[in-house]
């Protein structure tokens, strides 16, 4: 669409487009009317709103979701869904209208909230208010680095926006705030947000909890404020273009609108937020709307026509934009190659070869700057790798050296410095990794992981590429006491379906498990020490092994009387504890089993060949609650683990006061081989 088409079409508003407006208002009514389940009213409020963007702004071809250069779009208030569905229908997305009937039954492409794995068009799963607020400032991020790292004067290849539809609920959570005051920030001026300003919750009225100036509050985040009419269209349109000539600053377009609109007795009210209108006021409000009352899911054909203009609107604008990448790709070859491996998500040849080896002349070494080291290393071969830390850095080492700070004045850089905003970290590398050309990760410290917990649940059910590290895994942390020192916090993250949970036990099964991030299909979260390990003496066996999940390091050399199972620090301790039991004549086996999720996905056969059935005496040994373990210790087995929460002392102190040694470990075995024996 040239500047011309562009601003003829964004200073008209024409009947045909009220009646576009309506169609989106009365499919929302009848999907949740027929689901008996929904919520009608935000998606019969923002109507104009939506409208306005998809039909005068939005770059997009329906006929390829995954164009590279689209602009992305958001809907944070994910219980408006059937906003977003019809849009997506109407427009030519390969989802048929008829989805629109099967609105949040079994199978269909259109479940109760937006969901990326689902449905054409979705670039990323909303529901939780806030996330996608934040996750769509980490796509505005994402847009912008890639900008500053591959456009060249003359050859534009990457220019495209950011833009959602968030609720008062989005603005309420605290997450949301972390974000925008990070946007703000940051900078991003090509990130806009329409705020379905319609003062109305499930509860009632917005005042019973929310009273604050949004718009003063964001224009202090740094934040472009422009007042709209939301039911006007053509208010909406001028602050539309507003906010696209706003370059340095985040847009928020706060839109006044009535939740339910057109609805003689529910407009207005808390009725309409999340239930069906009714039978009897669905007719009503058709009538009122001009709409056919006895039709249900009634498109006229004038409505699809004009939404379908999206079509051929979006294949000239893929095609226009192939002609410039083509261009492009003849003038810098090694960067168009590049550009165009990280947005198919490939690897590099031989990119393992950067990750570095340790041997135990290396020394004992904490698994958190063994990581550092890793990430460093990969760091040149793999650019596409981007990340940081919520203000810990220097202590869990995930700074990449050499590669600047990435923010509003240096936007080719790759450390992110979040702040102390954990929540608002894993959304943003969720929306880093989501929007496509990167390999975002972050850092914490494990027992925050509790504020991420809800981010790193969306990445589990999005399939993100994105690497969560946590340090100062155990009560190792020592002297700050058990608010810093995680006990449930490993069994918490491993009861996340599709997380991939790595707590590797020295510095060759952290590099390992950074292989395994880089190389994974999800999610990984790395559980990192912040006391030194010795390096074990294993090489490639140790690789192999942490490959597969679980691995057998230090067999019992004869006879197997008693397996000892442990993750991280406490696989020395299982090391050590082999050795009394030797001197006294028990073989034990050491299994190192630094990740759950992938030794269980191995074939049965491996499984029963690293923990044999026939061997029933089994102690599993993990500085945490032992939640989980039974599956692998059975009937017989003992757990050495901590089942309260710690205390303020230095680390070595902790570890023996709370029966973690050597001796404790032998004398659970002694019971365990005891209990087997009937």
């Amino acid at each position: 669409m040239n500047p011309e088409e562009h601003a003829e079409l964004a200073t008209e508003v024409t009947e045909l487009d009220e009646l576009c407006i309506n169609t989106i208002r009365t499919l929302a009514v009848d999907g949740v009317q027929k689901a008996k389940s929904g919520h009608p009213g935000a998606p019969m409020g923002a109507a104009p709103m939506a409208y306005a963007l998809w039909s005068r702004f939005l770059k997009h071809n329906p006929a390829n979701p995954t164009w590279a250069d689209r602009d992305r779009f958001v809907l944070s208030a994910g219980h408006a869904s059937l906003l977003l569905y019809s849009l997506l229908a109407l427009t030519g997305y390969d989802l048929q209208l008829e989805e629109l009937e099967q609105f949040r039954q079994w199978g269909s492409r259109t479940p109760g909230h937006p969901e990326s794995l689902e449905t054409p068009g979705v670039e990323i799963t909303t529901g939780p208010l806030g996330a996608g607020f934040s996750m769509g400032v980490g796509m505005a991020l994402a847009e912008r680095h890639l900008a500053a790292q591959f456009n060249r004067p003359g050859h534009t290849i990457v220019d495209h926006y950011t833009y959602g539809i968030c609720s008062d609920g989005d603005l309420m959570e605290g997450v949301a705030s972390e974000a925008a005051s990070l946007a703000g920030t940051w900078g991003l001026g090509k990130l806009i947000y329409l705020y379905d300003d319609n003062g109305i919750t499930i509860e009632g009225e917005t005042s019973l909890a929310f009273t604050e100036d949004v718009g003063k509050r964001f224009g202090a985040y740094g934040w472009h404020v422009i007042p709209v009419d939301g039911n006007d269209m053509a208010d909406v349109l001028d602050g539309l273009e507003r906010a696209r000539k706003e370059e340095r600053r985040p847009s928020l377009i706060v839109a006044k609108t009535t939740i339910g609109y057109g609805s003689p007795h529910k407009a207005g009210t808390a009725e309409a937020h999340s239930n069906p209108l009714g039978e009897d006021e669905v007719r009503l409000t058709k009538q009122a709307l001009g709409w056919p009352v006895d039709s249900s899911f009634f498109v006229p054909e004038e409505v699809l026509a004009e939404f379908r203009k999206a079509v051929p609107r979006g294949e000239k604008a893929e095609a226009e934009w192939s002609s410039r990448f083509a261009a492009y790709a003849s003038a810098y070859p090694a960067e168009a190659a590049l550009f165009q491996r990280t947005q198919t998500a490939g690897l590099p040849e031989n990119w393992q070869a950067a990750v570095p080896s340790f041997t135990i002349a290396d020394g004992a070494m904490a698994t958190r700057v063994a990581s550092g080291k890793v990430l460093n290393a990969i760091a040149a071969t793999l650019p596409e790798l981007v990340g940081g830390s919520a203000d810990l850095a220097p202590s869990n080492n995930t700074h990449l050296n050499g590669y600047g700070n990435l923010g509003a004045g240096e936007l080719n850089a790759r450390n992110i410095h979040f702040g102390v905003r954990e929540h608002a970290m894993g959304n943003v590398v969720n929306g880093l990794a989501m929007h496509g050309g990167l390999i975002p990760y972050s850092g914490t410290f494990l027992v925050f992981s509790d504020y991420m917990r809800p981010a790193i649940r969306l990445a589990a059910i999005m399939k993100t590429h994105a690497v969560f590290v946590f340090t100062h895994d155990s009560i190792g942390v020592g002297e700050d006491g058990p608010t810093h020192q995680p006990i449930e916090h490993l069994a918490s993250l491993r009861a996340i379906p599709g997380l991939c949970v790595i707590r590797p036990a020295d510095a060759n099964e952290t590099a390992a498990a950074w292989k395994l991030a880089i190389e994974g299909a999800g999610p990984t979260a790395l559980l990192l020490t912040r006391q030194n390990l010795p390096t074990m003496d294993g090489g490639q066996a140790i690789e192999l092994g942490t490959r597969r999940g679980g691995y057998i390091l230090a067999d019992a050399g004869g006879t197997t009387d008693v397996l000892l199972l442990a993750t991280g620090s406490e696989v020395e301790l299982a090391l050590r504890a082999r050795e009394l039991l030797a001197a006294e004549g028990i073989g034990a086996r050491v299994v190192s089993m630094p990740c759950w999720e992938i030794f269980d996905a191995q074939t049965e056969d491996y499984r029963r060949s690293v923990i044999p059935p026939a061997v029933r005496a089994r102690v599993s040994i993990e500085a945490g609650v032992s939640q989980g373990w039974h599956r692998y210790t059975g009937d017989f087995g003992e757990q050495v683990s901590i089942e309260h929460f710690g205390a303020s002392a230095p680390a070595p102190v902790l570890f023996e006061k709370f029966g973690f040694t050597p001796q404790h470990v032998v004398a659970k075995a002694k019971e365990s081989i005891r209990r087997a024996a009937g």
